[in-house]
């Protein structure tokens, strides 16, 4: 790019100076310029000077198939040049009209200097300035102090401006603006192609409309069509959402953006960010699909959650009953500094502040370990307050030995935070426990085994504190030795904590 911006400044240099450049170089004139007609001829070897010729009234003069019509003129025929003044109007070719109230035309450069009200008119745009410059042999032209350039569908504006009229392009600088019915255009340097109607960006650039606004430093934008790419600090925005990446490709028609490389797509009514390399984003519904290296943010006073899946898709659509969502596949894991899970799926509800957990989901909070059929987990300001397990429910703590782990079994299990902390957990359904039991020097004194259709389970210190068995309770202490380590693990138990991520960095690790 760094480049292609150097041969540009080299060729904006290089056409302000092509008609010094072209009289200097030249040893002899080109074909001369010829009278066609006038009303008056005026000749006086003193005045203006030699070698003059005053023409006033219907004057038109020819030169390389160029006519060149005015009120008034004066013609040097020994530096085969002229001056013109009043209503001129240049004829280049089928297509090209340039009109003005004073000229200076160079016959042996080609070089036309207009200015006031100059007006070019080229197939299907029209330019106006005060002063341009126009290299009628190679057909290049060079306004400056400022131009207004309009075809079917667009007006642009800028202080200095090129044109190539064989390749129907112009390049444009400082103050660049464009106007179209559906968005505005304001850019440091701009190229645009009239006959395809694209527009390159090589500078800080934004595009406005009712529905967004995009920033960017390099790119393309086919007004034509709305279809766009931006490169370097892209970004894609309004009030409530924004998408941004190394570069982005846009769809205005569709309302569809796509990003690549150092994604983020944020929602700043919900705070909440999703980032990832690659990510589909659809401005009517507000949703967004995200992968490679996926990962969301829900931001909240330091407290905040991290969410990682191979696949992230954001529905934005607040229209529908559930409100906004975060759905998650395959891989999935989040970390809160208080809260922990793993599953294969997963719901984030933003309305509600519920997570819905599928397919092999387990919990961990403090020194906990919770697992089911199925999850949910309840939050309210960011603050725990209730969970749901569904079918073959575990719940599970290291003993003080790390070796032996206190268990429950129970078809569902319901858990209650108190001050952000698990307090209590029912039980419904044939629960069973393996619990270690020890006194108050710590000393284990034996393992219970229990079982019970319900029961609660009390939870002090981050670590279970007592059971409370319900209906039909069962319950034998045996001595420590007794029990082989087979016998102390309830059927289905297993221990989770390879998973568990601990800290916002471990949700990538598998």
């Amino acid at each position: 790019m760094g480049r292609s911006v150097l041969f540009i400044i080299c060729l904006i240099l290089g056409l302000s100076l092509f008609g010094q450049q072209a009289s200097d170089t030249l040893e002899s004139p080109r074909t001369r310029i010829q009278l066609v007609q006038a009303d008056r001829l005026m000749y006086n070897k003193d005045f203006p000077g030699p070698d003059i010729q005053r023409l006033l009234g219907n004057v038109i003069l020819e030169h390389d198939s160029m006519f060149l019509h005015c009120d008034s003129a004066y013609l040097y025929e020994k530096k085969n040049s002229m001056d013109a003044w009043g209503n001129i109007r240049i004829v280049g070719s089928d297509s090209l009209f340039i009109y003005g109230e004073e000229l200076y035309y160079d016959g042996n450069t080609g070089v036309a200097k207009m200015r006031k009200d100059v007006r070019l008119e080229d197939r299907q745009l029209t330019l106006t300035t005060d002063h341009l410059d126009y290299d009628l042999a190679n057909n290049l032209g060079y306004y400056f102090n400022g131009g207004r350039i309009e075809d079917t569908s667009n007006v642009l504006t800028s202080e200095l401006g090129y044109y190539f009229a064989d390749d129907m392009e112009f390049f444009f600088k400082d103050s660049v603006h464009l106007v179209n019915p559906e968005y505005t255009m304001d850019s440091d340097t701009l190229m645009y192609h009239t006959a395809t109607e694209v527009a390159f960006f090589y500078g800080p650039s934004f595009i406005r409309s009712d529905t967004n606004t995009i920033y960017c430093e390099n790119g393309w934008y086919d007004t034509r069509r709305d279809l766009a790419q931006f490169n370097e600090n892209a970004i894609l925005y309004n009030s409530n959402y924004s998408l941004q990446g190394d570069s982005l490709f846009y769809d205005r028609n569709r309302g569809l953006g796509k990003a690549f490389v150092n994604v983020t797509v944020a929602d700043s009514t919900q705070d909440i960010l999703i980032k990832g390399h690659l990510a589909e984003f659809w401005e009517v519904s507000e949703n967004a699909l995200i992968t490679d290296s996926a990962h969301a943010i829900h931001i909240d006073n330091g407290d905040s959650l991290f969410l990682h899946g191979d696949t992230l898709r954001y529905m934005g659509d607040t229209a529908s009953r559930e409100g906004k969502h975060l759905m998650a596949y395959y891989g999935v894991k989040f970390f809160r500094p208080n809260i922990q899970g793993s599953c294969d799926s997963l719901i984030y509800s933003l309305q509600d502040s519920v997570i819905r957990m599928f397919s092999k989901p387990v919990l961990w909070t403090e020194n906990s370990q919770l697992y089911a059929d199925y999850v949910e987990f309840h939050t309210a300001k960011s603050r725990n307050q209730k969970m749901l397990l569904r079918n073959n429910s575990f719940m599970a703590e290291a003993d003080l030995d790390s070796a032996s782990f206190n268990q429950v079994k129970g078809k569902n299990m319901y858990g209650y935070f108190r001050d952000d902390r698990l307090h209590k957990v029912y039980v419904e359904g044939n629960a069973e426990t393996v619990y270690f039991v020890r006194d108050e020097e710590e000393a284990l004194v034996g393992i219970n085994k229990a079982a019970s259709s319900d029961l609660y389970i009390y939870v002090a210190d981050k670590r279970i504190e007592r059971l409370v068995f319900i209906k039909e309770p069962g319950s034998i202490l045996f001595p420590p030795g007794q029990l082989n380590p087979s016998q102390r693990l309830i059927d289905g138990f297993t221990w989770h904590d390879q998973l568990r991520p601990r800290s916002r960095h471990d949700i990538f690790r598998k």
